[in-house]
């Protein structure tokens, strides 16, 4: 293993520190990461299906072997505690504990959790789970999937099976990652399992994924310690119109709607906001989809909101009526992920990009942070992905030098560092990812980890942004801007 060198310590100025008990954390997918996809009785999920669909995925890449932390997971804490982590977050597979989706758990599969839980704990590493990133069972989506409601039923089943094999060793539990993602990607645009191409299945589904969160948290309430911290994690779109003209700025509130408070609506204030209902009318019937209940049942009180964020979203509208969503940031599809909205065209807020052609642009989360903190006074902010992928390649001596990741992590560190000052209760950051690993769609063409992954050979090579990172843990403060010093 090749260790994580010390680095200098970071100043621990008033303006570059952060809370005494901040929570330094990075994070990692399942089928991202894990590989065993056919071992102690997992099934398939969509993501199986979709990645061996001849292509839906770049080079036909697959999430079979990955990064092998299913085999690997020791080596791969001490390297989390070579870096300081002081909390992990990481995704159950769902067909690994409950194959097909129905019926008791599989103990086989609850035992690596509680392996890797265990290996974390010892490792003094806070394990923070999330119960579902985008891994659905096939066999569920063979009766319908998300827009079938009895999904979030399942899926409750689920929650307390995971509650119930785990709940004395994990103290902090997340229901969905990205539930726009799975709705919107996975059933309207199609470029995400499990590739389908329906606007009202896109709403259904979303419904659905507000549904199952809601019966989600009451199974770990009723499963789980009463300390124990329940949460969603979501990805918000910072949304700006490209100017102040009228159709500009409804563009964006159209965007809003269709992208965050279809979410933040039923799960933080209790209800559909009106004009998003009135927006996508032609589409579904909500007076049919949403049940008597159901809000009361999405709207359950959790104790942390986790937000991620990567690039803002710049929209405009188009006056052709054809909207483009070439840089919408969510690939490349005949088909629109923005239910709704096909004449809204997408732009990058500027040419400084990611290698995912993101645009950089720190502002965006301090936006988005104190926008939340006005609009929910009280709930406190979780930061659990933000990071970036750079054409990363190791040199002749061995290492990996990546000072455009270790600038983009600055900054953004920063905007949640002046967010906190200016009132936003953040209370941790994550960073998105602790490993290379299976980017969807892009296959093993991204790379966003704090280690480089030879994926031939299943060698880490600490890059120096986790050196750089490990720094900041340490010091619990940001050093000197790159270049600065």
């Amino acid at each position: 293993m090749t260790a994580v060198r010390p680095e200098t310590t970071a100043r621990t100025a008033a303006d570059g520190s952060f809370p005494p008990d901040f929570v330094w954390g990075a994070a990692t997918a399942a089928y991202q990461v894990e590989g065993a996809a056919g071992e102690d009785g997992r099934t398939p999920s969509i993501w199986d299906t979709f990645s061996h669909t001849p292509g839906k995925t770049l080079n036909g890449d697959t999430g079979d072997v990955a990064a092998d932390h299913y085999h690997l997971y020791r080596a791969d804490v001490a390297r989390m505690k070579e870096l300081g982590l002081k909390a992990y977050r990481f995704s159950v597979s769902w067909s690994r504990v409950q194959p097909t989706g129905r019926g008791p758990g599989v103990e086989r599969g609850l035992d690596f959790y509680r392996r890797l839980t265990d290996e974390l704990l010892d490792a003094g590493i806070t394990p923070v789970v999330t119960l579902y990133h985008w891994d659905l069972p096939q066999e569920l989506e063979d009766a319908g999937g998300w827009p079938h409601r009895d999904t979030a039923d399942r899926f409750a089943d689920y929650a307390e099976i995971v509650a119930r094999g785990l709940g004395d060793r994990i103290g902090m539990w997340t229901t969905l990652n990205e539930p726009w993602c799975s709705a919107f990607l996975g059933y309207g645009s199609g470029v995400h399992a499990p590739g389908r191409t329906d606007p009202a299945a896109t709403l259904r589904a979303a419904h659905h994924l507000n549904l199952a969160h809601g019966k989600a948290i009451a199974a770990l309430r009723a499963n789980l310690p009463s300390s124990a911290k329940c949460s969603i994690t979501l990805n918000l779109h910072q949304v700006r119109p490209l100017t102040d003209s009228p159709e500009d700025v409804d563009a964006a509130r159209r965007i809003d709607a269709v992208g965050n408070r279809i979410f933040t609506g039923p799960i933080l204030d209790g209800a559909y906001p009106e004009r998003l209902l009135t927006d996508t009318a032609h589409l579904v019937d909500w007076g049919r989809l949403v049940h008597d209940g159901d809000l009361e049942e999405i709207s359950r009180p959790i104790d942390v909101l986790g937000v991620n964020y990567y690039s803002p979203t710049v929209v405009s509208h188009a006056p052709d009526g054809v909207g483009s969503t070439s840089n919408d940031g969510h690939g490349a599809s005949d088909h629109t992920p923005w239910t709704g909205c096909e004449d809204v065209a997408f732009h990058l807020a500027n040419d400084d990009l990611t290698a995912m052609n993101w645009a950089i642009d720190p502002e965006g989360m301090h936006t988005l942070l104190t926008q939340l903190a006005a609009e929910h006074p009280g709930l406190p902010l979780m930061v659990t992905e933000n990071g970036a992928a750079f054409q990363d390649e190791v040199t002749e001596d061995g290492r990996v030098d990546d000072p455009r990741r270790i600038a983009y992590l600055h900054a953004h560190l920063d905007a949640v560092r002046r967010a906190i000052a200016d009132g936003a209760d953040v209370r941790g950051y994550f960073l998105w990812s602790l490993l290379d690993n299976f980017e969807w769609g892009y296959g093993y063409s991204k790379r966003f980890g704090l280690y480089y992954v030879d994926y031939a050979t299943q060698r880490r090579i600490p890059k120096a942004s986790a050196h750089w990172y490990a720094g900041v843990i340490r010091a619990n403060a940001l050093p000197e801007a790159p270049g600065t010093e």
